[in-house]
């Protein structure tokens, strides 16, 4: 027998004793796969996109896996009755994020409101996030602002040559927007085009090394050597960003005050008036990173993937078509109070996010005790991942899952159905941006479907690929032919 046969024996061995030595501490855990090798457990599995190779392995061993990662336990969930147990039953438990490097470079240490652990740090940003930056009121006061740059885009849409790459309208729409409500400005279409771009590509940068697989987080020994040298890239990352936001925040704080105006930004700072060593520029600048990434890639990233769909599908573009018509009219523009008349176009975004979720793993969580989820034993400590990609597309669940079909959702009022489509998350930990990001994308489509006619730029079907990345962009970006309806040059020009 040769010396690669006795090593294959050997680690065949070992991941016996490495398994049996785990479910003799661990008595009923969930079902794992064979093997599960020494030192690197099952992450020889693991390819990218992650999503659907644990997608694979759900649909061959179950819908609750315990895996190891390296050194970590991992609880894969891909079932809605599972998942809402996670989320309801043990949400306190697993109300914790892992500490992973992203975490430690990028959310200043695990303080900013994405990493910070459950406890009563946690409870004050999150309780400033919905009472002083997301809640209704706030959204409303910045309605105007939604509008305003609703009403550029298409202004230059209509003098823009087609095609139209829809790609850097959807991220300079959302940008700006987020920018504007953050901090009073616009970065593109103005004089600080050349800052909105550098800005841009750090925001952009930091989802895609976000969504980098680090095997340091579950290998520590690897760390020393600097695997994939991906801790060196975010390190320099975290400095561009703070740099950049240490000098708006400046800027801002050193305006008179009859000159200042009612961001958000100036809600943080005030707050910082009253307690300087708490509300220090650290928070403020975790906290301005956590509202961008609430607001740009996600919500650009899914109304890309709606005209993807929309195109490819000229008789929802038609039908949403003639909804606008018949609810809005075409002798004014519409505009976010009509949403809640437009519920086909709500289908719409919830066939779009159940399709192409703009986290299809949501962020992860971590059980702070041991817990029972699915009649199994959860060790205290073990990561989770709730595979929603999954979910959204299991045949159990949905019948013709691949195919968009934004009928599914009519007569539900406007709701996704429950825990089988929770794109913003569920539980205490949730998304808090969910009302905002609605908004901008339902208006955003509904402005585009109303004011142009659309087509393809060839005989071929949108190439709806995925690419790689936090937000599962698009792997092409879309580019569209568009013309201006006769209705529309008379409420701009």
């Amino acid at each position: 027998m040769g010396p690669f046969f006795i090593t294959i024996g050997l680690l065949v061995a070992a991941s016996f004793l490495f398994v049996a030595n785990i479910r003799s501490k661990n008595s009923n855990l969930p079902p794992t796969i064979f093997p599960t090798i020494p030192i690197i457990g099952h992450l020889y599995l693991m390819k990218r996109p992650l999503y659907r190779t644990l997608a694979t392995l759900s649909a061959k061993h179950g819908p609750i896996l315990f895996l190891r990662f390296g050194s970590r336990n991992v609880l894969i969930v891909s079932s809605p009755s599972i998942s809402e147990e996670c989320f309801t039953k043990n949400d306190i438990i697993f109300a914790n994020r892992p500490r992973l490097l992203a975490g430690k470079i990028l959310g200043y240490n695990f303080t900013s409101l994405g990493w910070a652990p459950y406890g009563d740090h946690w409870r004050n940003i999150r309780k400033i996030s919905i009472t002083e930056i997301f809640s209704s009121n706030r959204l409303q006061e910045f309605e105007e602002v939604r509008a305003d740059e609703g009403r550029l885009v298409i202004r230059k849409l209509i003098f823009e040559s087609s095609p139209v790459n829809l790609s850097d309208v959807f991220h300079e729409l959302t940008l700006n927007v987020m920018t504007r409500m953050i901090f009073g400005k616009r970065y593109f279409g103005g004089e600080m085009e050349d800052e909105g771009k550098r800005f841009h590509e750090i925001v952009r940068e930091a989802f895609l090394l976000g969504g980098t697989s680090n095997l340091g987080d579950h290998l520590p020994i690897l760390r020393w050597f600097g695997v994939n040298g991906l801790e060196k890239k975010l390190m320099v990352l975290q400095k561009k960003r703070d740099k950049f936001l240490q000098g708006l925040i400046d800027q801002i704080r050193n305006v008179e005050d009859g000159s200042k105006k009612n961001t958000m930004i100036q809600v943080l700072l005030k707050l910082q008036e009253k307690d300087t060593e708490y509300y220090s520029d650290e928070l403020i600048k975790s906290f301005i990173l956590n509202l961008l990434a609430a607001g740009v890639d996600t919500s650009s990233t899914t109304m890309e993937w709606a005209f993807s769909l929309l195109l490819n599908n000229p008789c929802v573009l038609l039908k949403a078509r003639n909804e606008i018509n018949i609810r809005v009219g075409q002798n004014r523009l519409l505009d976010e109070s009509d949403l809640a008349n437009l519920p086909y176009l709500r289908c719409i975004v919830n066939e779009t996010l159940r399709l192409y979720p703009a986290a299809p793993m949501l962020v992860p969580h971590e059980s702070s005790d041991d817990c029972v989820v699915g009649g199994y034993n959860i060790p205290r400590g073990t990561m989770l991942l709730v595979n929603q990609w999954a979910i959204h597309r299991d045949p159990a669940l949905w019948s013709d899952p691949e195919k968009f079909d934004p009928e599914r959702f009519e007569g539900l009022q406007g709701t996704r159905d429950g825990i089988r489509l929770m794109p913003f998350g569920f539980g205490r930990r949730s998304c808090p941006g969910e009302g905002l990001a609605t908004r901008m994308v339902g208006s955003t489509l509904g402005l585009l479907i109303q004011c142009f006619d659309w087509k393809k730029v060839s005989k071929e079907m949108v190439d709806m690929s995925e690419g790689p990345g936090l937000t599962m962009p698009k792997a092409q970006p879309l580019l569209a032919h568009c013309r201006p309806r006769a209705m529309i040059r008379n409420l701009i020009l």
